[in-house]
């Protein structure tokens, strides 16, 4: 499964940006192993100055940027879950700021380390459900935020977030 295969039918046009930046050849299972390691050797390499870094106030903190990758991939995980399964509830959308203002004092007082073994747990659930995928699975779809999304969607968004959130961080954290 590679992201050149989507339609845009699968997800919100919210979401084009993230898919755009993706490598139309990638694999799904792939992309989302590398993109895992890709960012923790990116996360281990910041200076330890940058980790209280706001570049503009209400800005997020890399820790802060951490947890928030990892609860939308929780997020983005459980929609594929009921997708794939036939579940046609329609799925609400989530506040990340409201997220962000119960978590974010949390996140600046944990671990680097632990941060990062949460973030490297979540994806490997997340890649073990991907996997478990037939390609069937991968073609349904569901409704969430209003938008329809379909399970493999779902899965560059995931990996796009990501990106999203490195991007941003070496552009406005680091330069």
């Amino acid at each position: 499964m590679k992201p050149i295969e989507l339609d845009p039918s699968e997800y919100a046009p919210y979401y084009q940006t993230y898919i755009n930046a993706l490598d139309p050849a990638i694999d799904l299972i792939d992309e989302l192993e590398i993109s895992l390691y890709s960012t923790i050797r990116f996360i281990q390499d910041i200076p330890m100055d940058k980790f209280d870094y706001r570049y503009e106030e209400g800005k997020w903190t890399i820790k802060e940027i951490i947890q928030h990758i990892i609860d939308t991939e929780r997020i983005f995980a459980y929609r594929a879950l009921r997708f794939s399964r036939n579940d046609k509830t329609e799925l609400p959308g989530f506040d990340e700021n409201s997220f962000a203002d119960v978590v974010n004092p949390v996140a600046n007082k944990r671990h680097l380390k632990d941060l990062l073994t949460e973030l490297t747990i979540v994806r490997q659930a997340t890649i073990t459900l991907f996997k478990s995928y037939t390609p069937e699975d991968l073609l349904k779809s569901g409704i969430a935020s209003q938008n329809r999304m379909s399970v493999r969607a779902l899965g560059f968004m995931i990996i796009g977030h990501q990106n999203h959130h490195v991007r941003v961080y070496q552009e406005r954290y680091l330069s």
